[in-house]
Formats: C-alpha cells, structure tokens, sequence
C-alpha cells in the first residue's frame, strides 16, 4: 500500500507506510526524572462555534487522552500552552478543565500539575495582575495540584522594568501553600511575551529569573525554560540553588537536556510528549536502568518530529499535535478550539504523518493512513 503526499514545491511523491507499530506497553512512573507531558484539549465537533466563541471542549475525549499518558508513567501538565491557552482556551473553561483533570488524577493516581496565569484580564496594574494570579493560584492549590506560575502577557504589557516582576512574584511565591514551577516561556511561543523578566537582554532576564528562585528557593520546586536555547538551559541549571529542579521545555534539544552532562541533567515539561508519550517513556525508563546510549538511541530519532511540527511560527505546533491525536485514534476528528486546525498548510501535515509514521507511533498504522487519505481528499488530493 502507498500514498501520495503533497510536497512543499506542490509536486505529489509515493510514500509507502509502515504496517506495523512500535510496541509499547503501559508502565510505572519514572525513578531517574520527573516527566510531564503538556497535554492538549479535544474540541467538541458538534458545537456551533466561532474562532471567536468561548471554547467547545469535548470532556470525555479530552480525560481519555490524560488517562492515556498517565497509563505510561508520564505526569501531566494541565492548561497549559499545548492546551491552547490564550489560544482559543479562556480562563473559565480552563478553570474547569483544572477542576476535571485534578480529579480524574486523583482518581486514577496519576501526577498532575496546573497552569497559573493572568488570562481572565487582557491587560491592568501589576496590583491586578497579581489579583489575576492569585485567582487562578486558589483554584489550583484548592483542585489538590501543583502549580505552575507561567509567564503573563498582562505582566509583561505592565511591568516598568525587573522590580514590578520580582515584587509579583514574591508576593504569589510567599503566599503559595506548596512549592511550584516557573516556566518562562519565550516569545517564539508567545510574541506577547517578548521582554519578559523586564528586558530583551537575556543575560539580564536570567539574572532576575534566578534573583526569584534565590529569594524563595523553599517555595520553587523547578523551573520550566522554554527559550529552545540548550546552553541557555544548561548555564541556568548550573546556577540553580540546590534542590530546585530544571524541567527542560526546549522541544528542539531534549534528548541530550534530559539525558544530563556530569554536571547534571534536566527534569521535562515538553509539548512534544503529548504525541510522544508511550515513545518518551519507554526511553526514560532506559534512563532508570542507567542506559543513556538506549535511551538517546530510542529518543533522538524523534528530533526530526519534533522540529517540524515546532517550526515558525512556534506556536502553530499545537495544530500538529492535535492531528497526530487524530491519526491515531485518539479522537474521533481533526477539529480544534478556535478553528485552529487551518494553522498549518497540507504539505505541513504530509511531512508530520510522514515522520510519525516512519517512528512508529500509530497504534494502528492502516487507521492513521486511511485519515491522511481523507484529509488529503478533502484537499483534492486522489489517490
């Protein structure tokens, strides 16, 4: 069997897809590295929505896929970017996305964490940025999850410079009941996020990143960087204090973040665990054994895979993560909250079923062809 997939110079080329998957079983958690998979949401098909309405969100499916990923051993990152947050996703039904998971996740044992942001506000005061934040922090430390503090659009459009950002963060640091994540997430995720910390030099945003955690260093318990920049990470996870985790979110170099040096090595939080997740933990339990060679040589191949779908603009890559779900057989359709399935181009999606296909990540690699053919279809493409 082969298929005709569209190629970026719009000529039509024969791939012949693999006939069998990997074979990956459900497992235990991890005892070298904590892993979470930032997990996306499944849209309602059926709801008479807008790019504009508030988002559709089909519950059922959307707990499924989480139960998915906690059956392999991987915790989950919830209401997070890949979950389209500021992208279709607005606080309330991200505040019920929060309530459902954290109970599904103590319902099934399974390790859970949760965005924090400022998304119920477009913009305000730091005072009210803070408001925005301790909002959605009472929520979360009341659903029994461990917070995450993300970085702010709101902030960043506030803040004068580095003292409005350490005077808000230490305000929510000290009144967190548990420690938490920061994750700074950089602009090529978020354009809105540029200057964040309270400059473009990066050098000196590290340095008031890291004059938070100093500060608090009993109320952080990692730190998510998300700047797809490895020595960045590496620099800033030597500087950490002791005890304090760096959870690598860098989707361009993760295996050889993961993986550690002599001087340490990085905790994950990645996007591209949601279409990897039974692949990624099947590696990191290589890792638990002390095989690094097995674990590189299972997770390296994925790289390719992943810097497609995260390619510019970066914050398309939750369109290929969704239809990789679709392909296979995670959900029913290819319909995302904001219609943001029309993000990425056909020869986009021939290239990432390509990839995927070549890693073996379909459990059932003729369901995954037949979809690509029917989406290639609806593009006029016959075979």
């Amino acid at each position: 069997m082969t298929i005709q997939l569209p190629a970026p110079d719009g000529t039509l080329r024969t791939y012949e897809p693999r006939t069998e998957p990997l074979q990956l079983t459900p497992g235990t958690p991890f005892t070298s590295r904590t892993v979470y998979s930032a997990a996306h949401v499944v849209a309602d098909p059926f709801a008479d929505a807008t790019p504009d309405s508030p988002a559709a969100i089909d519950w059922d499916a959307t707990l499924a896929f989480r139960r998915h990923l906690w059956s392999h051993g991987l915790g989950v990152a919830e209401a997070m970017d890949t979950a389209q947050r500021g992208m279709g996703l607005d606080w309330a039904c991200a505040a019920e996305l929060i309530r459902r998971s954290a109970a599904e996740a103590k319902a099934v044992g399974g390790r859970i964490a949760c965005g924090v942001g400022t998304d119920q506000i477009i913009s305000g005061s730091p005072a009210e940025v803070r408001a925005a934040y301790e909002e959605q922090l009472a929520l979360v430390e009341a659903s029994g999850a461990q917070t995450i503090l993300m970085a702010s659009r709101a902030l960043a459009a506030a803040a004068s410079g580095p003292e409005d950002y350490l005077e808000v963060y230490g305000h929510l640091l000290r009144q967190a009941s548990e420690p938490v994540i920061l994750h700074w997430l950089g602009p090529m995720f978020d354009p809105a996020l540029e200057g964040y910390w309270g400059t473009s030099d990066l050098d000196a945003a590290t340095d008031t990143f890291l004059e938070v955690i100093a500060a608090h260093p009993d109320k952080v318990d990692g730190i998510k960087v998300s700047l797809l920049d490895a020595q960045r990470e590496i620099d800033i996870r030597r500087r950490l204090p002791q005890g304090v985790r760096c959870y690598t979110g860098d989707d361009f170099n993760y295996p050889e973040l993961i993986a550690g040096d002599e001087q340490g090595f990085s905790h994950a939080l990645l996007g591209i665990f949601d279409p990897l997740g039974p692949l990624a933990a099947e590696a990191v339990r290589l890792l638990d054994t002390g095989d690094k060679a097995g674990f590189r040589a299972l997770l390296d191949p994925t790289v390719d895979l992943s810097r497609h779908l995260f390619q510019t603009p970066t914050r398309f890559y939750k369109t290929g993560v969704v239809f990789l779900a679709w392909l296979a057989g995670h959900q029913t359709h290819f319909t995302m909250v904001g219609g943001l399935q029309s993000a990425r181009s056909l020869p986009h999606f021939a290239r990432a079923y390509e990839l995927a296909d070549r890693l073996g990540l379909f459990p059932d690699p003729k369901l995954a062809e037949d979809r690509m053919k029917t989406l290639l279809a609806l593009y006029g493409v016959t075979q």
